[in-house]
């Protein structure tokens, strides 16, 4: 009896070292089929198919990879999903048009941008709750990204020229700073000193400075900038071109693109692991998800996914 307790704590311990040491999924949002397309990262492979309401786009992930939280744009919802049954756990009403959501750093709350309200909604992730509505400056907000020390939203909004700088512990907007016509993604280096910020029909990436709260540098980027996603060493930011098909490599050091690759149909929204070594991005025409070696500068895999994949969160 004895050995065979031991012999079952020793395969429980195996077990939970497997699954500490297993590789993050990649959760991709299929806004045309209603679903969410869970990838492994090891094996890039779709091992979960999550059905969701209508127009699923902004995708987060807790902190403990147990709920998957899905904007439902049909719905004027964000939708919370638990990862290992696919199971609805909740859902809180949050406006007009949810586009995309962001956790933030402390894993507490979630960003929203509600496209036809004008509003970033913040919602308690343990509670589903809406906790604040902030009025931003600009027109159909699509993005709200959290600055690394989680004081700081950063939004873009599609009918304007400017990315609204947002003091989360006053709930407003204290400042706007000028980045080109239809500003979309927006990424953060680690260190939280610079901001990128591509503006789409501008084809630019703004590079912010975020304490003088003012643009640095405009790297002109190729048709239709859109995605953002930035290296967690802070030597690269990518930037996905939805119309041309491509992800560029920007060196930080130079504020040069460095790189280009082609990816698949309208590159959108992309998502790295977290040792950046790879990038999945969401190809929306191409009802793929596609994945770059980082350290190569290669495309090195297409996960076929529902359709219209819109965007992609990796815990």
């Amino acid at each position: 009896m004895i050995r065979f307790y031991t012999a079952l704590l020793a395969l429980a311990a195996c077990i939970f070292l497997s699954a500490a040491a297993a590789a993050p999924f990649a959760y991709a949002s299929d806004e045309g089929s209603a679903t969410v397309s869970v990838i492994d990262t090891a094996t890039d492979q779709v091992v979960r198919i999550i059905k969701t309401g209508a127009k699923p786009r902004g995708i987060a992930v807790s902190a403990d990879g147990k709920r998957v939280f899905v904007s439902e744009q049909a719905g004027g919802a964000v939708v919370a999903y638990d990862t290992a049954s696919g199971k609805e756990a909740g859902r809180v009403a949050v406006g007009a048009s949810p586009e995309a959501i962001y956790l933030a750093p402390d894993g507490k709350r979630l960003s929203v941008a509600v496209e036809e309200d004008d509003v970033v909604a913040l919602v308690d992730t343990e509670a589903l709750k809406v906790v604040a509505r902030i009025k931003i400056r600009g027109k159909n907000p699509e993005h709200a990204v959290w600055s690394p020390d989680g004081k700081w939203l950063y939004a873009s909004a599609e009918n304007t020229d400017a990315v609204d700088m947002i003091d989360v512990a006053k709930g407003e907007v204290v400042a706007s700073v000028t980045v080109g016509d239809r500003p979309r993604g927006i990424g953060f280096l680690a260190d939280g000193s610079r901001a990128y910020a591509a503006a789409e029909n501008a084809n630019l990436v703004n590079v912010i400075d975020t304490a003088k709260r003012e643009v640095v540098a405009r790297i002109p980027a190729s048709l239709r900038s859109n995605g953002v996603a930035v290296d967690p060493g802070g030597k690269r930011v990518y930037v996905s071109s939805g119309g041309k098909g491509t992800v560029q490599f920007i060196d930080t050091a130079t504020n040069a693109i460095v790189k280009e690759i082609e990816v698949g149909k309208r590159p959108w929204n992309m998502a790295l692991t977290p040792d950046g070594r790879k990038l999945y991005v969401a190809c929306g025409r191409s009802d793929a998800v596609a994945v770059v070696d980082t350290a190569k500068a290669e495309k090195i895999g297409e996960i076929p996914v529902g359709k219209l994949p819109w965007g992609v969160a990796i815990r």
